[in-house]
């Protein structure tokens, strides 16, 4: 295989209250990544707002918008305009009184690819998503751009190893990550590490499992009685660290990823040639009871 490498822009930003602001900032954030030689564009989960799923409300479905629509429209004409693949999370109004959590992918040229729906959705204190969100009915998907194919997840998904296998098995060069998770202002420092440090490793195995790299784009700030951890890295295709962001500030960075280095760690390391898909069955259950 000959060399194939791809820059990766991840922007972690914090968000205010007012969208058009978000999006204006975001903006930045792309032209900054670009300028930096960016090839794609990674925007955390969200972006448009604050993340509005710490408390149960009926106005924050005024926040929706249909995809394709406003703002993929908007992102496509800054891919064009600046050559680059951008990945953007966006909330998903997909019928009357139906949506989704759902991430956009522009190509190079402007072009709308599609989008992923998130499949798990969390229901927890801080997070009350299934208030918001109908799970995912598009499967695991993955993107092919102009740079490279990439498969795309969504924050809640990173704890899923299922997730991210069946992602990597349809020829994702890399996996992507856009993300808000964060601190309880309450909790203590041992409790935010042993948190941040079980979000990372758990990303970092499914690199070290299906042999590519990982990218984790989360926002930073503080909301309501939450400090978003920010935090966001690339893992290589053996879960090495090659990159974090600072937890508390904004970062906009652009990484290369060496795409050749998947076929070097998969045949060091084969763990696709040795799976035993035909025990496999038991996953598809929810919990495997005694007889």
């Amino acid at each position: 295989m000959a060399n194939k490498n791809v820059k990766v822009g991840l922007v972690q930003l914090s968000c205010s209250g007012d969208v058009a602001e978000n999006m204006k900032k975001t903006i930045v954030g792309i032209r900054e990544a670009a300028a930096k030689g960016a090839q794609v564009v990674v925007l955390q989960e969200l972006f448009r707002s604050l993340y509005f799923c710490d408390v149960e409300d009926y106005e924050n479905f005024n926040l929706a918008e249909a995809i394709p629509g406003p703002s993929t429209d908007t992102l496509g004409e800054i891919a064009k305009e600046l050559g680059v693949v951008i990945v953007a999370s966006l909330f998903e109004k997909r019928a009357e009184g139906l949506y989704h959590n759902t991430t956009a992918v522009l190509d190079a040229d402007g072009s709308y690819l599609g989008k992923y729906r998130k499949m798990h959705i969390p229901d927890d204190p801080g997070y009350y998503e299934k208030f918001y969100f109908t799970p995912g009915d598009l499967g695991y998907k993955v993107f092919k751009t102009k740079f490279a194919t990439i498969g795309v997840l969504i924050c809640w998904d990173q704890w899923y190893p299922e997730a991210a296998r069946i992602t990597a098995l349809k020829g994702a060069d890399f996996l992507v990550y856009p993300t808000a998770i964060g601190w309880a202002k309450s909790q203590d420092d041992a409790t935010n590490e042993e948190q941040y440090g079980a979000w990372q490793t758990i990303q970092r195995s499914h690199a070290v499992a299906n042999g590519i790299p990982v990218v984790s784009v989360n926002r930073t700030g503080e909301e309501a009685e939450m400090q978003f951890w920010g935090g966001s890295f690339v893992a290589n295709p053996f879960g090495r660290v090659v990159y974090k962001a600072p937890h508390l500030e904004e970062e906009i960075h652009v990484e290369e990823l060496d795409l050749t280095g998947s076929d070097r760690y998969r045949t060091h390391w084969p763990f696709l040639r040795d799976r035993r898909i035909d025990s496999y069955e038991p996953i598809t259950k929810r919990f495997l009871d005694e007889d």
